[in-house]
């Protein structure tokens, strides 16, 4: 079983191989389809190792037979399986979307380019959660980061504040990667070590020290700003608004996802949480972020009039919802952090993708696009509905199922307050994706003007299936694993379970 004994390689070595060949493609269609197999294949090879993972539990590889921690190692466990499943799905469903959505946002001359970023993108995301060695983890965040920098920019065919968007997020995306490489930098002084598992043992048992602290303190910061967490959000809203609408559904269903994951990674495996100065952070400093960011991001999304926008500050919300669970420290918090990870990359996906069909027959994305849509694109108006319920946390969705285990974990730590204060942020999501609902249900579509026809001056009529099917398989994911919940929740309690015990 040679393929078996790969897995854990595989995902990164196949558009690690396989992604400049796009660039060699005679035109958009060629590149579209190869970008297609290559996402596939990967989404294939992650859906298999999380399968192994689940039945015979971590797996260590090592790159060119080289033992760690001398050697580079990709240590595999359910919570990095989990969500290498979430960014190759995304990816694998993204790619058949983009095609009719992107080549009208971009020359067509960019598109063998597009695909090319786009691969390199998911592969730099893989990359950062596969790896054992914290170095590794840097290297793939740049490969991930200089590829969503460029996909940005593409988006300035449309409108020229993509370009800006694009050197903001560029700028900020450096401040995090250099904060984080310092502090890698540090703790490789303090342990002699980079591979995870090794610092680990080097710090288990030892007094805290100055250097450990300020280590952790930059890696905290560092991940920070590539989460968005608030109040280091400040490059996302544009950078969403902005982008191409198939860029803006993949990096907001994975992107973000992965420094969260990061985050986890270090905090509970690397670092552990035996130090005071962790358990102080958790308390003390991720609790007042992760609330201030559940309601300024709900609050801010209110008074958006670009539905991309509003997403945008909405995702700041939901991340302060996963640091939330983090910062219990306890494994039911880590268990509803993984939880909500998943099923918001699910529900935010979605949503960007309905979005991204408005786009493209009517050119915008604010609100009065969404006027009377049932009447004009039924499917596209139907998805945005439930995923938009999805994102509240209706029953029966996957937004649910996160809410509830995270009230759980508040309550069960003895924080009641704080379960309160998730019912009331959830609360205010009633009233930014209610209004857009109220848009598409009840008012009646434009007679006249730019928007009462499609680009081209015709009738406004449904997408095409190519983009309707990944959008509906997306919406389809929300209902299933929000009545499958011992699929997820399984998973993801396993993994909580090794994490907090300082397994990998």
């Amino acid at each position: 079983m040679i393929i078996a004994d790969q897995l854990p390689v595989l995902p990164i070595i196949t558009p690690l191989a396989l992604a400049p060949f796009t660039l060699l493609m005679p035109n958009g269609r060629a590149a579209h389809l190869w970008a297609m197999a290559v996402t596939g294949l990967s989404f294939l090879f992650c859906a298999m190792l999380l399968a192994q993972v689940a039945e015979v539990g971590v797996i260590s590889y090592q790159l060119g037979d080289w033992a760690p921690p001398l050697g580079i190692e990709y240590r595999v466990d359910l919570a990095n399986a989990l969500v290498m499943l979430l960014i190759s799905g995304v990816a694998a469903l993204v790619a058949p979307f983009s095609y009719e959505s992107i080549r009208t946002e971009i020359d067509d001359r960019q598109l063998p380019m597009f695909y090319t970023a786009f691969q390199i993108c998911m592969l730099g995301l893989l990359g950062v959660v596969v790896t054992g060695d914290a170095f590794n983890v840097f290297v793939f965040l740049e490969i991930s980061s200089l590829s969503t920098y460029a996909l940005v920019a593409l988006g300035g065919r449309l409108d020229r504040r993509a370009l800006t968007a694009s050197y903001n997020y560029l700028v900020m995306g450096t401040l995090g990667a250099t904060f984080f490489v310092i502090g890698l930098g540090l703790i490789y002084q303090a342990t002699g070590t980079l591979n995870m598992a090794d610092i680990r043992a080097q710090l288990e048992g030892s007094p805290s020290n100055s250097m450990v602290e300020a280590s952790f303190a930059f890696i905290v910061v560092g991940m920070g700003l590539k989460a968005a967490a608030f109040p280091m959000h400040l490059w996302m809203p544009n950078a969403y608004t902005y982008a191409p609408s198939a860029v803006s559904a993949f990096i907001a269903a994975a992107s973000t996802k992965a420094a969260v994951y990061v985050l986890i990674r270090f905090t509970f495996t690397v670092f552990g949480t035996d130090f005071e100065f962790i358990q102080a952070m958790m308390t003390y400093i991720l609790t007042t972020v992760a609330l201030a960011g559940m309601f300024f991001g709900s609050l801010v999304a209110v008074f958006q009039s670009s539905v991309k926008r509003m997403l945008a500050y909405s995702s700041v919300g939901q991340i302060g919802y996963m640091l939330l669970g983090l910062s219990f420290g306890t494994e039911a918090g880590v268990q509803a952090s993984l939880i909500h990870l998943f099923n918001h990359g699910l529900m935010k996906a979605a949503l960007f993708m309905s979005v991204a069909c408005v786009m493209l027959r009517l050119g915008v994305h604010d609100c009065a696009g969404f006027h009377g849509l049932t009447k004009r694109m039924p499917f596209t108006a139907a998805a945005f509905i439930f995923a938009g319920l999805s994102l509240i946390g209706v029953p029966l969705t996957v937004g649910f199922v996160s809410k509830w285990y995270l009230l759980q974990a508040a309550f069960e730590v003895g924080r009641a307050w704080a379960g309160f204060l998730i019912v009331a942020s959830s609360l205010i999501a009633v009233v930014y994706v209610g209004r857009v609902v109220e848009l598409i249900l009840l008012r009646a579509p434009p007679e006249e003007g730019p928007l009462s026809a499609d680009v081209n001056g015709e009738p406004v009529r449904e997408a095409p299936l190519s983009m309707l099917i990944p959008m509906w398989l997306l919406v389809a994911a929300n209902v299933y694993f929000g009545l499958r919940t011992d699929v997820t929740a399984g998973l993801a309690g396993r993994a909580a379970s090794a994490l907090v015990g300082g397994g990998q």
